[in-house]
C-alpha cells in the first residue's frame, strides 16, 4: 500500500516555437510544479509531439533533468482530444493536433500506467505551453 506522503507522478507535456530556450521551458516547468505546491522529482517524463523531436530547448532541459524526452505523433495524440481542457485551431493547423501539451502529456502518462488524466491544464509563457498528466 502506498504511503499517505508519497509523491504523485507526474508527466509533463510542452508545446513549443521553434527556438524555444531551455530556460523559457525550465521556467515554465518550475511555475507549474509551484502551483501543484509539488517538487521537481514529480516530473517522470517529458513529452511533446514528433515535430519538436529536434527542438534544442525539449532536448536540453531533458538532459539537464535527466528526464526521458518521448516525442509522439499526431496520429498518437488524437486519441486524448476529448479531454484536452483546450483546443487551439492553430495548434490544430500547424501540428495536426488540437493541443500539444495536453496531448503529449497524457500519452506519456497513459503510455507508462494504462491511462490517464490531466492534473493541471495548459499553461502558457512565452512561445511555450505546458500541462501536466498522471495515471488515474
Amino acid at each position: 500500500m502506498p504511503s499517505a506522503t508519497a509523491l504523485p507522478v507526474l508527466y509533463a507535456g510542452f508545446g513549443c516555437r521553434q527556438g524555444c530556450s531551455r530556460q523559457n521551458l525550465e521556467t515554465l516547468l518550475r511555475l507549474g510544479l509551484a502551483q501543484l505546491q509539488l517538487p521537481l522529482s514529480a516530473v517522470q517524463g517529458i513529452a511533446s509531439i514528433e515535430l519538436k523531436a529536434d527542438e534544442a530547448g525539449l532536448a536540453d532541459l531533458a538532459r539537464q533533468l535527466a528526464l526521458p524526452l518521448r516525442v509522439f505523433t499526431p496520429v498518437q495524440l488524437q486519441r486524448f482530444e476529448a479531454q484536452l481542457s483546450h483546443r487551439s485551431a492553430a495548434a490544430f493547423t500547424h501540428s495536426g493536433c488540437w493541443g500539444v501539451a495536453e496531448s503529449s502529456a497524457l500519452a506519456l502518462a497513459a503510455q507508462a500506467h494504462g491511462a490517464a488524466r490531466l492534473v493541471l491544464a495548459r499553461q502558457i509563457l512565452g512561445g511555450a505551453t505546458l500541462a501536466f498528466a498522471s495515471g488515474r
